[in-house]
């Protein structure tokens, strides 16, 4: 199993990297997480040609987490394409994804077909779980297992009970860390880097990856770096991820 990280930011696009977009490779399924800007690189790992069947698994619809739909027209996926999110998501997708904003899903060269989870999650042919996470609106967090590896992602979220449980005994965990030590909004939440190590704790997670970096907060790499080694003193497998950073698990 390989994840790239195509794109690592929260809220816009700076020279640090695209918004949020993590790309999971395996032998029999590729597996997108979130369409923030970086999704536009996907054709740099997936073969036109491929027939391996794609999933989009969608957290939320902030902008950062959906904008990179505007370049599905740019991609030939012979094997079609299933979206899948949080209850709406057919109404909201079909209504962004369509003129005047974009070329509609229905004018594209190839199938898509969304999944609003968790009531098609049988549609699935590997396990998954979702459970909603700690943000303003409706946020998804997930727990898939696909080569009897357990993958969890948890973006966009303050500390909560479900993360934790979710991250359970997992090989790798993707959580995001818009804020900076200490920092903290019960009216915005999000996690720092202390918040998102805790979670990793608690939970018995084998590795955690930090992603979704508050544009804004973090204009450096030394940024990133400081809230890794912050978080390594609470959970020491640890890392912040950077765009274009490849994984193999």
């Amino acid at each position: 199993m390989k994840i790239i990280f195509l794109g690592t930011n929260g809220w816009y696009d700076t020279d640090m990297g695209n918004t949020v977009c993590i790309l999971v490779r395996t032998e029999e399924f590729d597996l997108v997480l979130d369409a923030g800007n970086g999704f536009y690189k996907l054709d740099r790992y997936i073969d036109r040609t491929s027939k391996k069947p794609l999933y989009l698994f969608l957290s939320h619809f902030h902008l950062d987490h959906i904008i990179g739909l505007h370049t599905l027209n740019k991609f030939s996926f012979p094997q079609g394409l299933i979206i899948c999110g949080p209850t709406g998501s057919r109404e909201v997708l079909t209504r962004f994804v369509n003129r005047p904003f974009t070329a509609a899903l229905s004018d594209l060269p190839y199938s898509v077909e969304i999944y609003e989870l968790p009531a098609d999650l049988t549609n699935l042919p590997f396990p998954v779980e979702t459970m909603p996470l700690n943000h303003p609106v409706l946020t998804l967090g997930y727990r898939i297992t696909l080569d009897n590896k357990l993958i969890c992602y948890c973006s966009d979220t303050g500390y909560c009970n479900n993360a934790v449980t979710l991250s359970r005994s997992a090989d790798f965990l993707i959580a995001e860390c818009a804020y900076r030590q200490e920092q903290f909004s019960e009216a915005w939440p999000h996690l720092n880097p202390e918040a998102a190590a805790r979670i990793a704790a608690e939970a018995g997670v084998k590795q955690l990856a930090l992603t979704h970096f508050d544009a804004r907060l973090y204009t450096t790499y030394a940024d990133r770096e400081e809230s890794e080694t912050i978080a390594r003193k609470i959970f020491p497998e640890t890392f912040a991820a950077r765009d274009d950073q490849e994984i193999d698990l």
